[in-house]
């Protein structure tokens, strides 16, 4: 299995240059017009800077140092006629540079987020998701800057620095060879110091991908944070990690204030110098004083350049680091992969399910297997309930099936086909899951019912909420189905958020049902309605249900008695509880514990929250 991208925490190779932006460009190519006629309007602008140099020789030798006041005006229009071209390059050069980053950054968004969605679940099992969210929003919004603007003031800069070295070897040849003569001495920091600030970049990153990881895991988790009185230790950890960011960063900005104060330094001295010796020349009539002048405009016009390029360089580094980590999202290949020419599965499909040698390990764990040697069938139509201890590997089961995960050994087949010869998004349609956990999505209750079938009436969302017996609660909300539900449902109480999910289901109409707990939040009255829905939703279907409660596994044609992920026991409840194995065990244990509460006494609202209540406090 290939290795998984390391975390944010974790040391990664760091590259020494810009290769990661070029690489980008491959998402500049559709915009090639554009790109073209801010090159043009980029060439002008810098053309109209190198064109005041002339201007000035002009104004100095024949305005200046001419009785003629026709001279002097022929050169204020000149200068004038340049200042025209150059805003209108300018303003072009501006807005199409500005629209080509915003439009290549939303593309890099909508490439980086396909992407995530296409990885498989064990991604996320070595990948913390604030660190993807991180590469999502800081990352990408770094680039919309550096593409937009830092990256044309970079090209321009360049232009600058080649056309005005140009202008002053045909202003003087000799004092060009001066200027050129330092030139290295500027280059070797840029060069030496460079490549510490692109380090200390991506660490600077990496820093904020930690700050934003810790954010997303305590807000996820916030009433579990209050309710522990984690807050001192999670405002120390916070801040930690704040700091921690807050020296990288600094350390990074105090290496790109230190690159562009030594460049600065060293070209300005080297243009006194040249100037001095420019001085001489005039004085020994080998140069006039408009060449002079020319000269002094192109050597201060490159200074100026080459600082500003030094201090764009740090800029361009950090756009490359975050180049970097995009680049690895979207180089990455879900372990998941459709096989390249997918059987199709019967329609309509039968629901047999076949089980061989089943050994499967967690990719983060990969030495300790879940299942192992898993054998067993379960014929159309068939209820089974899958009973055994925590972490017996139920629940795996359950993500093998859907095909999250391929096994190490053995196979899984649905309907005479190996699950790995199907599109994976064939397989989850014929599929419905009913979590422990139900997730509800920040939207309305028609979103959240219809999750996955955007085509399915609202007339079919209220049959389905009505088998669930969901619109007992969803008709009293403010404004019925279409009510806001809140992030993750948190204006919902467990079982209303667990009726829901049973209302997706049903609304999906499977040929499998996967039912993990599916009414382990519900209250007793609850249950027992949205019992009799299951059933008439697990008729003609084959269904799996992880389950502890007597009550449901009694129903169902057969027990399934998982034990450290093999098949211990397998028979109908009086069997297995003939036999005395650990089905009788869990079921004795689980009687005893129902006996010690009396079942005649009423839920009130000091046992069990009411519903409404879990609308009305949110």
């Amino acid at each position: 299995m290939p290795p998984r991208p390391p975390s944010a925490d974790s040391q990664r190779p760091l590259s020494r240059n810009l290769i990661p932006l070029v690489r980008l460009l491959a998402f500049v190519r559709p915009y090639r017009g554009r790109v073209l006629l801010a090159a043009v309007a980029l060439l002008i602008a810098a053309g109209s800077v190198l064109a005041f140099g002339q201007v000035i020789r002009t104004l100095v030798d024949s305005g200046l140092g001419s009785e003629a006041p026709g001279a002097l005006d022929r050169a204020l229009l000149s200068f004038l006629a340049v200042v025209l071209v150059m805003s209108l390059a300018v303003f072009g050069r501006s807005f199409l540079l500005n629209w080509l980053g915003e439009r290549v950054v939303a593309d890099i968004r909508r490439a980086v987020f396909e992407r995530v969605l296409a990885l498989d679940v064990g991604f996320f099992e070595t990948t913390r998701t604030g660190e993807v969210i991180s590469r999502l929003t800081a990352d990408t919004a770094l680039l919309q800057v550096v593409v937009g603007s830092t990256l044309a003031m970079a090209l321009r800069a360049l232009l600058l620095v080649a056309g005005g070295i140009l202008m002053l070897a045909v202003t003087s040849p000799k004092l060009t060879a001066l200027v050129l003569l330092g030139t290295p001495a500027i280059l070797v920091p840029v060069w030496l110091l460079g490549h510490r600030v692109r380090r200390l970049s991506r660490a600077s990153q990496d820093r904020l991908a930690d700050v934003g990881a810790y954010v997303d895991e305590v807000l996820h988790g916030i009433r579990t944070v209050q309710a522990f009185c984690h807050e001192p230790i999670d405002r120390r950890r916070y801040r930690d990690r704040v700091e921690q960011a807050f020296a990288a960063a600094r350390q990074r900005s105090l290496l790109s204030a230190l690159l562009a104060s030594t460049v600065m330094a060293l070209t300005f001295g080297a243009i006194g110098l040249v100037l001095w010796f420019g001085g001489q020349e005039v004085l020994a009539g080998n140069m006039t004083g408009g060449e002079l002048s020319a000269f002094l405009f192109y050597a201060l016009l490159v200074a100026s350049s080459v600082g500003g390029l030094s201090e764009v360089t740090a800029e361009l580094l950090r756009g490359a680091g975050a180049s970097e980590r995009l680049l690895e999202l979207l180089g990455q290949e879900p372990q998941i992969q459709p096989p390249r020419e997918p059987r199709a599965l019967p329609s309509p499909g039968i629901g047999r399910i076949e089980i061989r040698d089943l050994t499967f390990a967690y990719p983060a764990h990969p030495d300790n297997p879940v299942l192992e040697g898993l054998s067993l069938g379960i014929a159309p139509g068939e209820k089974v309930a899958l009973v055994g201890p925590s972490g017996a590997g139920k629940s795996t089961l359950f993500q093998l099936l859907l095909r999250f995960y391929d096994p190490q050994q053995g196979g899984i087949r649905l309907d005479g086909l190996d699950l790995r010869d199907l599109h994976p998004t064939d397989l989850r349609q014929r599929i419905a899951i009913v979590p422990q956990d139900p997730v509800i999505f920040g939207a309305d209750a028609w979103e959240n019912i219809r999750y996955g079938l955007a085509d399915v009436s609202d007339d079919a969302v209220r049959q389905a909420a009505e088998a669930a017996q969901a619109t007992e609660f969803l008709d009293r909300l403010p404004q019925g189905f279409g009510t806001f539900l809140g992030e993750r449902g948190v204006r919902l109480s467990g079982g209303q958020r667990q009726r829901i999910a049973i209302a997706r289901a049903i609304l999906r109409d499977p040929l499998v049902l996967l039912l993990d707990e599916a009414t382990s939040a519900l209250d007793a009255e609850s249950e027992r309605l949205v019992q009799r829905a299951l059933e008439t939703l697990m008729e003609c279907r084959t269904s799996l249900i992880i389950a502890h409660r007597l009550a449901t596994v009694r129903k169902v044609d057969r027990i399934l008695v998982i034990d450290r992920g093999r098949l211990a026991a397998s028979g109908r409840h009086d069997e297995l509880m003939a036999a005395d194995g650990l089905y009788a065990r869990l079921a004795r244990l689980q009687f005893h514990a129902d006996q010690e509460l009396d079942p005649r006494l009423p839920i009130t609202a000091e046992t069990q929250p009411s519903e409404k209540a879990g609308i009305e406090a949110a």
